[in-house]
């Protein structure tokens, strides 16, 4: 890099404030990785926890389903689950978290009220009621899920970016820069002394 550069004061002048600005580019990419990082573990010890709840909540619904076909009978269920006038419905939005885009993901209507099961206080069964409310906690729960989940598969691709970033500014750039000053600063230094020399020789003349 020192070869690309011309040794004159100027030069170095600009080459000075470039490492300067450089630095100060780092030392925010840092603060960036480290702050990225940070959020990543608070996060993912969140799922895991989420993850586990939501495990726990499936073999709920699983059991219940089960009891509810074994004593109403599949064709009940199937009749109940049919009659259900809810819609679920998910949406998806962004947010910002230390300037990365992250998905933001809401639901509405992920459980059924009684009255919108269809069935009537007649027809119902507490059997499928159990199962109804279990399927609309596990939905709300893999809402949930899949929002923590976008979110730290976000999270993780923008940290390994930054940390490129870093590395490179760390290894690479910064140490270059510091070269071609070094270089400049030594190479002023010899042309000042050849120019002494050569005033001193022509004043001896």
């Amino acid at each position: 890099m020192a070869l690309d550069i011309k040794p004159t004061r100027s030069e170095l002048i600009k080459l000075k404030g470039r490492i300067k600005q450089t630095k100060n580019g780092y030392k925010l990419l840092k603060m960036k990785r480290d702050g990225l990082f940070h959020e990543f573990r608070k996060l993912l010890s969140e799922m895991i926890e989420a993850k586990r709840d939501l495990t726990d909540t499936y073999r709920l619904a699983k059991q219940r389903i089960d009891l509810a076909n074994a004593i109403e009978g599949g064709l009940a269920v199937r009749a109940a689950a049919i009659a259900n006038t809810a819609t679920p419905q998910v949406e998806v939005e962004r947010r910002n978290i230390m300037g990365v885009v992250v998905p933001s993901v809401s639901g509405s209507n992920l459980k059924s009220t009684f009255s919108e099961r269809g069935v009537g206080y007649i027809g119902s069964s507490p059997y499928i009621d159990e199962a109804s409310d279990s399927f609309g906690n596990l939905i709300e729960k893999i809402v949930r899920a899949a929002e923590m989940e976008g979110t730290l598969k976000r999270l993780l691709s923008e940290i390994e970016a930054t940390k490129r970033r870093v590395n490179a500014l760390e290894f690479k750039v910064i140490p270059e820069l510091e070269e071609a000053r070094v270089f400049i600063q030594l190479r002023l230094e010899e042309m000042e002394r050849e120019e002494t020399f050569r005033l001193k020789r022509f004043k001896n003349k």
